[in-house]
């Protein structure tokens, strides 16, 4: 039961994101232009496209490894280009996007478990297989 829950909060938290995002085109569009992402629109889109698809994949059990391993590159490299506190001087900026940069990387480690693992008992990818 517990890899279930642990999909759906993962699945949960990404399609949260992804109807955040998309209902907050221009302010998204914004922000990764200050933060120099190349192409905004462009990258926003496919992230949306990324997490809506690797979202469902973690939600049904269905191909999902490829899910996680698909949203486990996405959220590598967004928390480089997006969570940089590195390059920031201000203390209270820096501490707020360490915290983020912190929180993905934690959640990058939960989606490795699952390619590691795979999606646990109740999941399509093991309809018809026997246990």
């Amino acid at each position: 039961m517990s890899p279930l829950v642990g999909r759906l909060a993962l699945a949960w938290y990404f399609l949260r994101q992804a109807i955040s995002y998309a209902g907050n085109w221009d302010a998204t569009i914004s922000l990764m232009a200050l933060k120099d992402v190349p192409s905004p629109p462009v990258l926003l889109a496919l992230a949306l496209i990324i997490m809506f698809l690797g979202g469902i994949s973690l939600a049904l059990g269905y191909q999902t490894r490829y899910g996680a391993i698909l949203l486990f590159g996405f959220t590598v490299a967004a928390t480089i280009l997006m969570h940089d506190f590195w390059t920031i001087s201000k203390a209270a900026d820096q501490n707020a996007d360490f915290e983020a940069f912190a929180a993905n990387v934690a959640i990058a480690g939960g989606l490795l478990v699952i390619v590691g693992l795979g999606p646990g008992g109740l999941a399509i990818d093991n309809t018809g297989k026997k246990r």
